[in-house]
């Protein structure tokens, strides 16, 4: 079985390197994720791309219109992730329990964190941490998310605090945004495929729409790739938005992206932003995983590094700490924007998704902290990661199965159409359930809204047993056998072929 990099780091003197450096081949959420798998029988009502889930009914006399819709979200999109909890495989207590290679999460990197959030300068208690502090996030906090995104951003000039706002995660930013900058009804234009549970964070609260603006796996030229997204297809799904009379407010996107992994290079960023602004379009960019790019080759930039923002006061970048520290259940999110009535309304509605006032002290102690950072846990973080990505990248080889990956994010966006005879999502859904049967938990393409039947994303940032066993009932699914693989005993696991991970 292979094994990650690891290094001794109860002692954060030493600088680390990366202890797996292979070079990719040339192939390339928030909370639930695994979560996103839809009923067919249930699905979203569509117009011509517009997801409408205001739509939804429910026979109970208990709910309002609104409590019937949310009610709808949790029944039929998150029955994967449901299950899995039901069913969750431990090594020692339920061997033959689900291994969830479906839920974006990095797992990788508990050691390095726990160290970390044990120290004693992240132990302190005073009576401005226990009561009311301006909604923005205490005044120390903001000042490092500051300095933190301006050193990591590579911005040009200072970020400044004032544009600072913390809330409790990315799904709270979400949901707030398209709260203050949408009517009920409006809707954002969000590149297909993409992470499904922006549809819950912008709708359960403001009943905002999504317009998708499909891409597709065709390439179509020498300078084309798959799923490309491109400012004609932008005005493309803007048209066909406001020819059903949908009015459009704003534009999302995610860089690196999820679940594709792509990276936007600052000429396509620079695209988009003036497409927006042309159509005096808002701009949402989620950053969630950008120093989780872990491929070196990839020249990664934020939008927050370019010299001038086309359109500043419609321009929004969110990030946190879930995904770059491993650290989903704190609950941590930042936005930076320098529209001051965005950031007050923002703001107030942090009443209902603050944080508390010791997770704030923890958070600026943790993001201050540059030496451990950058010579311990993003290195240590980057090693780990191209390890299993390099494993599950040589296992789908071996298999045959074509698949896009970026060396950024989580997971790989995998190409499974050659097992479905008649290439329809009702033969997704099934495949999806033949991996559950099976006691692993995957992503379907069509909780991303692919057009595509036969996508799937597979999560990586795992324990090396977890992946190995997941991977081994990946297999036999694929391979017609339906029975469950327990862990494995060392002498009957399948290594990869000489290489130390």
């Amino acid at each position: 079985m292979f094994t990650l990099p690891q290094k001794d780091f109860r002692a954060p003197t030493t600088c680390l390197g990366p202890a797996c450096m292979q070079d990719l081949g040339s192939s390339h959420g928030e909370d639930l994720e695994g979560e996103c798998s839809r009923k067919l029988d249930q699905k979203l009502p569509e117009l011509r791309g517009v997801g409408d889930p205001a739509m939804i009914s429910s026979d109970t006399s208990y709910l309002s219109s609104r409590g019937r819709m949310i009610k709808w979200f949790w029944d039929s999109a998150e029955e994967g992730y449901r299950t899995y909890h039901m069913d969750e495989y431990d090594e020692d207590k339920n061997p033959s329990g689900i291994i969830n290679l479906g839920t974006s999460e990095n797992k990788l990197c508990f050691d390095l964190l726990s160290w970390r959030l044990s120290q004693s300068d992240m132990q302190r208690v005073e009576p401005s941490l226990l009561q009311y502090a301006d909604w923005r996030g205490h005044l120390f906090l903001r000042e490092e998310v500051a300095k933190f995104l301006s050193f990591y951003c590579k911005s040009p000039v200072p970020l400044r605090p004032e544009n600072v706002v913390v809330l409790n995660g990315g799904a709270s930013l979400f949901s707030a945004l398209a709260t203050v900058l949408c009517e009920a009804g409006e809707a954002f234009l969000i590149p297909t495929p993409y992470y499904g549970a922006i549809t819950q964070h912008v709708c359960l609260y403001g009943n905002i729409r999504l317009a998708y603006v499909y891409l597709d796996s065709e390439v179509t030229g020498l300078d084309t790739c798959p799923f490309q997204l491109t400012v004609e297809k932008l005005e493309m799904a803007l048209r066909e938005a406001h020819s059903e009379g949908v009015k459009v407010k704003g534009l999302i996107l995610i860089s690196p992206q999820n679940p594709l992994g792509d990276v936007y290079s600052p000429e396509e960023l620079q695209e988009y932003l003036v497409f927006a602004k042309r159509h005096r379009l808002h701009v949402i960019v989620d950053e969630v995983y950008m120093l989780s790019v872990f491929e070196k080759s990839v020249g990664y930039r934020s939008v927050l590094s370019l010299e001038r923002l086309p359109d500043p006061q419609r321009t929004h970048v969110m990030w946190a700490t879930s995904k770059d520290f491993g650290m989903s259940g704190l609950r941590f999110g930042t936005l930076y924007t320098e529209n001051q009535d965005v950031a007050t309304a923002v703001a107030s509605l942090c009443r209902y998704h603050g944080l508390s006032g010791l997770v704030q002290y923890q958070m600026a102690q943790l993001l201050r902290d540059r030496d451990w950072i950058n010579q311990v846990y993003l290195p240590e973080n980057h090693a780990r990661l191209k390890a299993a990505h390099t494993y599950v990248s040589e296992e789908l080889r071996a298999l045959g199965i074509p698949f896009l990956s970026r060396g950024a994010g989580f997971f790989i966006w995998v190409d499974l159409r050659k097992y479905l005879p008649k290439g329809t999502f009702e033969e997704e859904m099934l495949l999806w359930r033949r991996f559950l049967d099976n006691k692993v938990l995957l992503s379907f393409g069509k909780a991303f809204e692919c057009k595509e039947p036969g996508w799937f994303r597979f999560v990586f940032s795992d324990q090396a047993h977890r992946l190995c066993l997941g991977m081994q009932r990946v297999r036999q699914v694929l391979a017609g056998k339906s029975q469950v693989a327990e862990d494995p005993r060392p002498s009957q696991s399948q290594e990869p072929s000489d290489q130390r991970r």
